[in-house]
């Protein structure tokens, strides 16, 4: 039988550095990777932001989520390696953090991420997301999420999009 949380072979992930071997629990050794994964991620997509300068800020708001329930969870490569993790707030749905490491973008590691999210959450999820960002929007919009409000991100000053995903909702679609 084969892993739901593996995508299948195809060219993208045929590379071991690049194919999901499974999702585990945050653990503390794994900090610095997810740190250095997460500005790279973001260094890439909002060049103009010094997340470098954000690391700390990272660390302490993953322990701050995770002291009040939500869950940390960790895409693991073939190698070994994190290619990505997902912070969720499972009681109210809230995915807070998703982030893969650019040289894995493609590689089915953000969509593994999402099913993870939705099966710790799986009634719905809500999340905020920059306006421009669009590689971002358009992968929610393909993962079933929907535009329900929009603000501002109070460390960035960017405009953002509250997006949601409702089981019922994508059973109907």
């Amino acid at each position: 039988m084969s892993d739901p949380t593996k995508p299948g072979p195809t060219a993208a992930n045929a590379d071991p550095r690049r194919s999901l071997a499974g999702m585990i629990d945050l653990v503390p050794a794994h900090l610095p990777e997810i740190t250095d994964l997460w500005v790279a991620s973001w260094r890439r997509t909002l060049p103009s932001i010094d997340f470098d300068a954000r690391r700390a800020w990272l660390v302490d708001h993953l322990d701050a989520a995770t002291a009040q329930g939500a869950v940390v969870r960790l895409a693991m490569t073939e190698t070994g390696d994190v290619g990505g993790f997902v912070l969720i707030d499972p009681a109210i749905g809230y995915l807070d953090q998703i982030a893969v490491h650019p040289d894995l973008w493609g590689a089915g590691i953000a969509e593994a991420l999402i099913d993870e999210a939705r099966r710790l959450s799986p009634e719905k999820i809500v999340l905020d997301v920059n306006a421009d960002n669009p590689r971002a929007v358009a992968f929610y919009v393909r993962q079933g999420f929907r535009e329900i409000g929009r603000g501002v991100n109070p460390r960035s000053g960017l405009a953002t999009l509250k997006l949601e995903w409702r089981r019922d909702a994508a059973a109907s679609a």
